[in-house]
């Protein structure tokens, strides 16, 4: 049950207009924390956002032995990993259920401690993102397994030596797992089919200053060779490319005009693309990039999602919020995860016009194809949404429900917002400074 405080009222139907800034990834930073328990020495971390992930990370590092403190400048951490130790399976059993990054614990502390304890796995239900693969890769550098109460015990009774490796499909948590356990074993490590979003070409350069020693080739192959020792590192998180577009988004829906500071053109080109396609304006220069509706009616469009360099599965969901107010059908395919178009009945309760398909909408082969899952949608707009009771199922899909919210005549309960502190930070006082008219319950300000 959600209590008082986890309930936002939206009063619908004015533009979002304004300025906001974005920090550091989400899908990096708590990555780069992660990394620091591999160095001899302390860490820096600059660009920070204060989200629920990085305060899972953080307390994960304590329990471990890390010290953590604020550094000289907002948003910077310093990690020191002199005292590494084992932590009790009660204390980190208490994370449990509250993150997916325990699961990157494995390396680092199998290379310091020679043995870990991963809890039970959280994070949001969009799809099947099973662990079992990240347990097989440690099992190839060496490491032993074993089910317990509340998680898995692994152990590395020896150096844990480097292999080769051929991912099934491009996953992002699978490729941070070779790389954050490959930099400390023995020998070479191969890694084909590898993810290569630019949060992970971050994280690689985070190893790089480290000492590893880490190249990347054209066709997503990965190669890192052992090193015995690194150091710490003094780093600044890319920005977050996916609250950038979530933003954008938010624009496009309410006929609004916001200045994303911190976002940066390079790692979005492809949103970028598809929201002038859209219909949607922008405007980059060296601090962020403004977008606007631009005034008109919006176009529909065919799009489908894909890992990088392909439309981000992080983009689709606000993006669709903003597709019902467009003219005609539009066609989105989701390649990535199989469950991420649920969100979608709750559009259709506000007014919306969106249909869901097993078959593939789209030219690309997808692994969902003939596994009869509901992964495509065809949207049919423009349609005037109305206010509505909401209940937030994830990340993104939580923040598309907020869009939707603003965007829709009339006033709506927005059920769960504490789902949303998982990766946007201060997402309230952000509302507030775009002109948003929300509301806790019984009056008091947001």
């Amino acid at each position: 049950m959600t209590g008082p405080d986890d309930v936002l009222l939206v009063h619908g139907g004015t533009p979002l207009e304004g300025e906001i800034r974005v920090r550091g990834a989400k899908n990096l930073v708590p990555k780069a924390m992660v990394a620091a328990l591999l160095g001899s020495g302390p860490s820096r971390l600059r660009n920070v956002p204060d989200i629920r992930d990085v305060r899972v990370v953080r307390g994960l590092l304590q329990l471990h032995g890390v010290t953590v403190r604020p550094g000289d400048e907002p948003g910077e951490l310093i990690m020191d990993p002199s005292h590494v130790e084992s932590a009790n399976v009660a204390d980190i059993d208490a994370h449990a259920g509250s993150s997916r990054i325990p699961i990157l614990f494995c390396g680092p502390l199998l290379h310091r401690l020679g043995h870990a304890f991963i809890p039970g796995l959280g994070g949001c239900d969009i799809g099947g993102r099973p662990i079992d693969f990240h347990f097989e890769v440690l099992r190839q550098f060496g490491a032993t397994i074993e089910k317990r109460e509340g998680g898995q015990y692994l152990e590395a009774p020896q150096r844990l030596r480097g292999c080769k490796i051929r991912l099934p499909y491009p996953s992002v948590g699978s490729t941070e797992q070779v790389l954050l356990t490959a930099v400390l074993a023995e020998g070479v490590t191969e890694l084909s089919n590898a993810a290569v979003e630019p949060e992970i070409e971050d994280l690689i350069c985070v190893l790089q200053k480290m000492g590893a020693i880490i190249s990347m080739d054209t066709d997503r192959t990965i190669r890192i060779t052992g090193v015995d020792s690194l150091t710490g590192y003094n780093h600044r998180a890319l920005p977050d490319r996916l609250e950038a577009a979530s933003w954008a988004s938010a624009a496009l829906a309410t006929e609004g005009n916001i200045y994303v500071r911190g976002a940066q053109q390079r790692s979005m080109m492809t949103f970028l693309n598809t929201y002038r396609k859209v219909g949607g304006a922008f405007e980059v220069d060296d601090e962020g990039i403004r977008f606007w509706h631009p005034g008109g009616s919006l176009n529909a469009i065919a799009l489908e999602t894909d890992v990088h360099p392909g439309f981000q599965t992080d983009w689709q969901q606000p993006l669709v919020v903003a597709l019902t107010q467009a003219s005609g059908l539009s066609i989105v395919h989701e390649t990535v995860y199989e469950s991420r178009l649920g969100f979608t009945s709750a559009l259709n309760q506000m007014g919306a016009h969106i249909q869901l398909y097993r078959e593939c909408l789209g030219g690309s082969a997808c692994r969902f194809g003939q596994r009869n899952f509901l992964h495509s949608a065809v949207v049919s707009g423009p349609t005037k949404l109305q206010g509505a009771d909401l209940v937030i199922p994830d990340l993104r899909g939580g923040f598309s429900y907020l869009i939707a919210a603003l965007a829709a005549q009339g006033t709506s309960r927005v059920h769960g917002i504490d789902l949303i502190n998982r990766g946007y930070e201060n997402f309230m006082e952000k509302l507030k400074e775009l002109g948003a008219n929300v509301e806790l319950p019984g009056g008091a300000d947001a």
